[in-house]
């Protein structure tokens, strides 16, 4: 049963990500048909070196939650022994 469920799992993210493609690709091809001028300025951004911690910090948490996943299959097994007097 889990196989199943880690295999409707990888479909689902495989599907997710080909649809975030073709849209990502359509998006690209329909900006390369269009003739336009632009004028571009570079601008310097600096981020903060806080902030790439927090972002390091949140991708972590999300991989470690991806990993542990589900799996609450412990099995717990205690004997307990009772002395008569």
């Amino acid at each position: 049963m889990k196989t199943i469920q880690k295999f409707y799992r990888s479909a689902i993210t495989l599907i997710t990500l080909i649809l975030m493609q073709a849209i990502v690709f359509a998006q690209d091809s329909a900006s390369s048909s269009s003739s336009t001028t632009t004028t571009t300025m570079t601008t310097s951004s600096n981020i903060q070196p806080w902030m790439w911690i927090v972002g390091g910090i949140i991708v972590l948490i999300i991989i470690i939650a991806l990993v542990r996943g589900g799996s609450r299959d412990s099995v717990i097994i205690s004997k307990e022994e009772r002395i008569r007097d």
